[in-house]
């Protein structure tokens, strides 16, 4: 049976003063889909009303599928018909109870709430249509036209490629509505692929103006003070790089040499760590980023160019500071001892 969150709080003995905190909790409960609030306010156990948690899968004919959580009903996807895709967009965490099956034998599901909107901007082309601006996502899974608010269409002109911010979630009988946060360009622009990619998967492209300020505050080259005592001097062997002939940075260099019936492998990597520590701001920015993003034409580097293309480059005739792994390998190439250290 449905309580109003005071009679439930009544029920449990819970005291005036803990009422902010109960309540937080309950919209807590909500977002997991543990319980639901319907429209008058009364609090429901989802469990009780049959609803099976799900991530929607949407699909670029406008139907779509409910995935359920792991543990959730029998773990079967749930069709959902282009009605009730209306309500949502992919990626959206819904809560859904099954509603029968379909002609073709599939089971079909109502959505009944939205736990989580998984979309708060997108990439599009914007064109007007009777007097009104709207955004084409370019994410075909996303089946709505994007209604932009009066005076927010940035200034863009009909058909350019735009980012659009989703200021109002789409519901059964409203489509969404969103604002153009940044133009583009033309869609035959050249880079423009990339520009959308970049985009539509929320790929960070631009450096926070403290981890810029970091990376132009890093020293261009080795200096006397930075070498201790823990580091050993490599600088006289002839070590290669392994990068193509196009690469802008230089990650890997390696030496090798004949001892007795097997070799000695030395493999160095720039010592990334010696300049970004731990909690910095370059360090905040590259665990975001998590990795450089190659493109035909262009490289969205993990760390700005003054460390990635230059002092943590390995660059031909130039100081740098590295961790080197030296091996003794035998004739099949099995190694037979190893040592990593900073050089």
């Amino acid at each position: 049976m449905p309580l109003f969150p005071d009679e439930l709080a009544h029920m449990l003995s819970i005291r005036r003063d803990e009422h902010a905190f109960f309540e937080r909790r309950l919209r807590a409960m909500e977002r997991d889909g543990e319980i639901i609030i319907n429209r008058k306010g009364a609090v429901c156990v989802a469990q009780k009303l049959d609803l099976i948690r799900c991530k929607v899968s949407g699909h670029r004919d406008g139907y779509g599928f409910a995935m359920p959580d792991e543990g959730e009903g029998s773990g079967t996807d749930i069709f959902l018909p282009e009605r009730e895709m209306k309500k949502v967009m992919h990626g959206d965490r819904v809560m859904v109870r099954p509603s029968g099956v379909d002609r073709r034998g599939r089971q079909e599901g109502k959505i009944v709430e939205v736990l989580e909107h998984a979309v708060s901007k997108l990439v599009g082309r914007i064109q007007h249509e009777r007097g009104v601006w709207v955004v084409r996502p370019e994410d075909r899974r996303i089946n709505h036209d994007i209604l932009v608010e009066p005076g927010g269409d940035a200034g863009a002109k009909d058909g350019q490629v735009v980012m659009v911010d989703i200021l109002q979630q789409p519901d059964a009988y409203h489509q969404p509505v969103g604002r153009v946060a940044e133009v583009l360009g033309n869609y035959a622009d050249p880079g423009m692929e990339i520009e959308i990619a970049l985009r539509k998967h929320a790929l960070p492209h631009r450096f926070l103006d403290d981890a810029l300020a970091q990376a132009k505050a890093t020293p261009k080259k080795v200096r006397k003070k930075d070498w201790t005592k823990d580091r050993v001097d490599l600088r006289d062997l002839p070590l290669v790089t392994i990068d193509g002939e196009t690469a802008r940075d230089f990650d890997d260099a390696v030496y090798a040499e004949k001892v007795g019936k097997g070799y000695r492998l030395v493999v160095a990597i720039a010592d990334v760590s010696f300049y970004v520590q731990p909690g910095d701001a370059l360090d905040k920015e590259a665990l975001d980023r998590g990795t450089s993003v190659y493109f035909p034409r262009r490289v969205i580097p993990m760390l700005p160019e003054a460390l990635s293309n230059g002092i943590c480059s390995l660059n031909p005739d130039v100081e740098r500071m590295c961790m080197v792994c030296d091996m003794q390998i035998n004739a099949k190439a099995r190694s037979r001892s190893t040592s990593s250290i900073p050089r």
